[in-house]
């Protein structure tokens, strides 16, 4: 049984006046029931909730402070499942409705737990529709966009493909609205190069927060999982059915084996740092040559206030090196930072001996 994850833009949801485009997402949701029958299963993360709920209110464009984004997204989450689950109940199928937070997916035990869920959903025949629940997120703890929050979901559930669908054909090499030689790029190999060599902009519609930057890098995170994705245009009529049957349409980007473990996967990607361990050179070698663990002697400095237990960025030099689960509140390593271990054990007898374990490590 294969699992696809499908982010819908908001551009892809709704028209620039924040009506619902129906009469494409029911031939889109009519595709994923044929292809449902015959045994394979699909996770959707749409947008569009705060643009229905602007049209719903009234307001003239949307709203760029957060009471007013929640607000407008109160109003506009219930109708916009509530579309979901008509196009889905037309085709004999179910949908469900799954609301989440950063915090969902950077707790281990709750995004443990939402696995959990959404693979039970999953498993009793039910499509699953995800969003950010934007009623409730700050600034401090929001995907920012539903592109990250749509390769998060995959990687949660070991998907065979992430697709985001979009308002234009994928990346190109330049900004086609600008550039009248931009090409279509077929198939993307290496991200980071493809950012490098491309006019890859952040340009969004009125409607949502992506852009085509946020798509790659929501490619990238699904690739260290072994995750291929499709970015394509979800406004083109026969797009997710050549999507979905492997043909040529869009952007594909090619994923290599996967390079971390679920642990390592969610320590990377879900779990925001709180603090910085700066490190020296010789401890930096022992991380990325000898996989070791971080003791305190080779900590020159900590920056920001965390707890033991709180996920923290390692950097030597001022370059990012390894994110580690710190094993000491920033306080107590800032007193035995630089020390050697039997030092460590007179200042804090109960200290554990490493400062992030490579067991709680990911390298950078």
């Amino acid at each position: 049984m294969s699992l696809t994850v499908i982010k819908l833009g908001s551009s892809v949801v709704v028209d620039e006046d924040g009506a619902l485009r129906r009469d494409s997402l029911a031939s889109l949701v009519a595709t994923l029931a044929v292809r449902h029958g015959a045994g394979e299963r699909f996770v959707l993360v749409s947008s569009g909730a705060i643009a229905r709920g602007v049209r719903e209110l009234g307001l003239a464009a949307r709203p760029t402070t957060m009471d007013a984004l929640q607000a407008a997204s109160a109003v506009g989450q219930g109708r916009l499942f509530r579309d979901w689950d008509d196009l889905f109940a037309a085709e004999g199928r179910t949908a469900a409705q799954v609301l989440l937070t950063r915090y969902d997916l950077g707790d281990r035990e709750a995004f443990v737990n939402a696995r959990r869920t959404l693979h039970r959903l999953v498993e009793l025949g039910a499509v699953p529709v995800i969003n950010e629940n934007d009623t409730t997120t700050t600034e401090e703890i929001s995907f920012g966009d539903n592109d990250l929050l749509a390769a998060q979901i995959a990687m949660l559930l070991g998907a065979d493909r992430l697709v985001l669908l979009t308002s234009t054909d994928g990346l190109f090499t330049a900004d086609p609205r600008r550039d009248p030689d931009a090409r279509l790029v077929d198939e993307v190999r290496d991200v980071e190069q493809a950012l490098a060599d491309h006019d890859v902009g952040t340009t969004t519609s009125s409607l949502g927060t992506g852009g085509m930057r946020s798509k790659a890098l929501a490619a990238d995170m699904a690739a260290a999982a072994g995750i291929p994705t499709v970015v394509a245009n979800g406004l083109r009529p026969d797009a997710i059915r050549r999507v979905l049957a492997g043909e040529a349409e869009g952007t594909r980007f090619v994923a290599g084996d996967a390079r971390w473990s679920s642990f390592k996967l969610w320590l990377r990607y879900a779990r925001p740092s709180r603090g910085t361990i700066e490190i020296d050179a010789g401890a930096r070698r022992a991380l990325t040559a000898e996989d070791t663990s971080l003791l305190p002697v080779g900590v020159v400095g900590v920056t920001g206030d965390f707890k033991a237990g709180d996920a923290v960025e390692i950097r030597c030099a001022g370059e990012a090196v390894a994110k580690g689960i710190s094993g000491y509140a920033s306080g107590a390593l800032r007193r035995v930072a630089g020390e050697r271990t039997a030092r460590v054990r007179e200042l804090l007898p109960t200290a554990p001996e490493e400062a992030v374990h490579r067991d709680r490590l990911v390298l950078l």
